[in-house]
């Protein structure tokens, strides 16, 4: 299962997309404490609580629950999941309103909470994406759902768009993950570097070492694995050369020698990779000229927003809602970028 977090400033963009899920016919109404009513006069009853924090800026909490494709959950499952969902996160005392969307493949809820309770004090947002990743992994065996083959490796990655999608549709834990799998059990197998290249190179992982002209000394490692290369430092902190040294036995002119080597095979297949990628493309091109005339342009869809105003949405309410757009489910909010800024010097 995968948890998709956003904090919000306006109730009512989030309460009107869902809303309108439902006048659709593909969604509806789980759970909820408010009362269930016309947009407006649920975001009233949101903002009435919401005061008693005037100066807090994002006091909405939208979270999406996500299921793989081959799990699924009954109505009464799915709100039980939710609400301790909920109450895991620290909203036990707090407005909240449940969907259940049936508009893609994968069965999913979204939840819509006040982050001040009802006493005014505020749910803490401090690590809540490391937090929500250790109790969607409860959830999963509570709720007999899927898991990854190793669940503490799963939120040290970062998971782009694709392989979340990549997930829903083969089932198959992203590579990011596994990887991150073989090179902890691989670094906790190894008494040395040796040892390290050899465990590595049984799993048809091929490390790469960064090495210093000037002192001979490795600055930094990378891994390639399925024929895409990951630097060290960018699948977690624990993966970084440095830190890799403080669990193995590591010394610099002992092991010269055998790093050097591992480059050079890792060229070996470098070269032998761009050669064949270069012998395929003459190929293609060979065979397969390309005319103007056979290139066409492509339209962009329109977008939700477009259709927003036409349903009664003011500007205010959508520019700040990212939850608007909704490729939502799973979409990643770096889309959502603040407008650049113009420059001071305009033309008078």
């Amino acid at each position: 299962m995968i948890a998709k977090q956003i904090k919000g400033k306006d109730f009512y963009g989030v309460l009107a997309y869902n809303e309108k899920k439902v006048d659709q016919g593909m969604g509806y109404v789980l759970d909820t404490n408010i009362t269930y009513g016309k947009t407006v006069d649920m975001t009233q009853e949101f903002n009435i609580i919401r005061q008693l924090r005037p100066r807090l800026g994002k006091a909405v909490y939208h979270v999406s629950l996500n299921l793989p494709y081959e799990d699924s959950l009954s109505d009464k499952q799915f709100t039980s999941l939710g609400m301790d969902y909920l109450k895991g996160m620290g909203f036990d005392d707090n407005q909240y309103i449940m969907y259940r969307h049936q508009d893609q493949e994968h069965e999913h809820i979204h939840i819509i909470a006040n982050r001040v309770k009802f006493s005014g004090e505020l749910v803490s947002d401090s690590k809540d994406y490391e937090r929500s990743e250790r109790l969607v992994r409860k959830l999963e065996l509570n709720y007999s759902l899927s898991q990854l083959e190793d669940n503490k490796l799963k939120g040290k990655a970062t998971i782009t768009q694709k392989e979340i999608q990549k997930v829903f549709r083969t089932g198959n834990p992203p590579l990011k993950l596994t990887l991150h799998y073989h090179l902890e059990n691989t670094i906790s197998n190894s008494k040395n570097t040796t040892e390290f290249i050899r465990e590595l190179n049984a799993k048809n992982i091929s490390p790469k070492f960064n090495v210093s002209k000037s002192t001979g000394r490795v600055t930094g490692i990378s891994f390639r694995y399925k024929e895409i290369i990951y630097k060290g430092s960018s699948l977690g902190r624990q993966y970084s050369w440095s830190n890799i040294i403080k669990r193995i036995d590591y010394e610099q002119d002992r092991d010269r020698t055998i790093i050097l080597e591992t480059n050079r095979t890792e060229r070996r297949i470098d070269t032998s990779f761009e050669e064949n990628s270069n012998s395929a493309t003459a190929h293609i091109r060979k065979k397969q000229p390309i005319s103007g005339r056979d290139i066409k342009g492509t339209k962009q869809p329109k977008s939700y927003l477009e259709k927003a105003a036409s349903d009664g949405l003011k500007p205010f309410q959508i520019e700040d809602n990212p939850w608007n757009t909704f490729n939502l489910e799973l979409d990643n909010d770096s889309r959502f970028k603040k407008k650049k800024r113009k420059g001071k010097g305009r033309r008078r």
